[in-house]
């Protein structure tokens, strides 16, 4: 038995974990990401092949994570050392840690952009285009030098004050509120959507498929990165809040309502955005400015769009800060265990070099426009490339090995809770065959080497 570091919280209740993690993989992934790369991808077919990956290579991932962190009761990297003293596995939770301070530090730039955007509706600002059009009006937003990233600093406040509180009584907390009222805010406006005249377009587009798109390998490709990201997989986040649930609690049914969850409410919110989007005669491959220049125009254009507005923007900021947490927590449970900090130190210090280190992709958008690091790519996308299309997968498919290679088999199905069942068997399967050879392919081909 595994012992419990000193000091260590746990969550409150199951309940709690479930929003937390679901916290966790709820984000701009399900909104802002699942909407351009569905529309991008053709829709249908791409759903389809979505919700199988996160059948069979999500739900066994978390399965993993989770597992692991309980049985180790220790950060992303602390649990690796625990488990395999001496063994290279802990580079999967270096990488989460480093991963965890990458995409945070873009997540926080563009989380700030939301919140400009969110503070703007509530005030009427936006309520109406303006002068410029709602184009020109986000370029010269992000183009701007100062304001960019007094947003980010107010975002990322919020987010570094959250983990400061602590486990139960602020991420375990923040979740129970925000989670609840996500779901809610996203059914009221896709109901809503569903009103604007384009409800049979945008049903079509997304549950209608094109078989002929199943022929482009790129779907394939397509899907399974959305599944990783969207899920929060390889970070290290679902480690880190596995690692402070108790060993009474049920690990396949917590797995599985947080992935079953996180794929409802990336559908529901193609639900709200596709019949929009259709309804305007407008383009569903728009593209990462679907949200910030596309919907205004689509609220814009309807009766009571300004509330709209101010619920779609609120519930974006609201899912980012979710996910924010999550990230950071990884990030600071390492520097709490490694140098014995306490959490409020750990917070402010790696929050703030977290802020800090997002300053160059915010003025990437900008004075540093010219800036190019990666095949031409901009700042802020140079570091989600790295983060996002070598770091996540490699330390997924670690995991995944490691999970389904490194532990006895025995001892992998008792620890999942599991148990030597058909269900068990299926998912060792899984997790040693299946989850490896796909995320090495979406590895290879993301720096195109496939």
């Amino acid at each position: 038995m595994v012992s419990l570091e000193p000091g260590r919280e746990q969550w409150a209740s199951r309940l709690g974990f479930i929003l937390a993690a679901m916290g966790s993989a709820v984000g701009l992934g399900n909104v802002w990401r699942f909407s351009y790369v569905t529309g991008e991808n053709g829709g249908a077919a791409f759903l389809l092949i979505y919700v199988a990956f996160i059948i069979l290579i999500g739900i066994p991932i978390i399965m993993a994570e989770f597992t692991i962190g309980r049985k180790a009761q220790s950060d992303a990297v602390g649990s690796f050392e625990k488990l395999a003293p001496g063994k290279p596995w802990k580079v999967a939770g270096l990488m989460g840690v480093g991963a965890a301070f990458l995409i945070l530090s873009f997540y926080g730039v563009i989380a700030g952009w939301i919140s400009y955007y969110f503070v703007n509706y509530l005030t009427g600002s936006l309520w109406s285009a303006p002068a410029e059009g709602y184009e020109s009006f986000f370029v010269s937003f992000i183009t701007n030098p100062v304001q960019p990233l007094l947003w980010q600093f107010i975002f990322m406040a919020l987010t570094i004050g959250i983990v400061f509180v602590g486990v139960k009584k602020g991420i375990e907390r923040s979740n129970k509120i925000l989670m609840p009222l996500l779901g809610v805010l996203l059914i009221v406006l896709s109901i809503y959507s569903l009103t604007l005249g384009g409800a049979q377009e945008g049903l079509a587009f997304l549950f209608t498929p094109d078989w002929n798109a199943l022929k482009d390998p790129n779907i394939y490709l397509a899907a399974l990165g959305q599944a990783f990201f969207s899920l929060s997989l390889g970070m290290g986040a679902l480690i880190t809040y596995g690692s402070y649930l108790s060993n009474k609690e049920r690990l396949p049914g917590a797995a599985a309502s947080v992935a079953t969850l996180d794929t409802l409410f990336a559908i529901v919110a193609g639900l709200m955005i596709f019949p929009a989007v259709f309804a305007l005669g407008m383009d569903p491959a728009g593209g990462p400015g679907l949200v910030f220049m596309v919907m205004p125009d689509v609220f814009d254009s309807i009766g009571f769009g300004g509330i709209f507005g101010l619920l779609f923007f609120f519930l974006l900021a609201a899912a980012a800060l979710s996910s924010a947490v999550s990230l950071l927590e990884v990030a600071v449970a390492y520097f709490i265990r490694k140098f014995s900090w306490s959490r409020k130190k750990a917070s402010l210090i790696i929050g703030s070099l977290i802020f800090a280190l997002g300053i160059p992709s915010s003025l990437g958008q900008g004075v540093l426009s010219n800036v190019r690091i990666i095949g031409g790519r901009d700042i802020l996308d140079s570091i989600d490339f790295i983060a996002s299309n070598i770091f996540l997968p490699l330390g997924g498919l670690i995991i995944a090995l490691f999970m389904g290679w490194g532990w006895k088999k025995a001892d992998a199905l008792r620890d999942s809770d599991f148990g030597d069942t058909v269900l068990g068997n299926i998912w060792l399967f899984l997790i040693r065959w299946i989850a490896p050879i796909f995320i090495f392919a979406v590895f290879l081909s993301s720096i195109g080497l496939f």
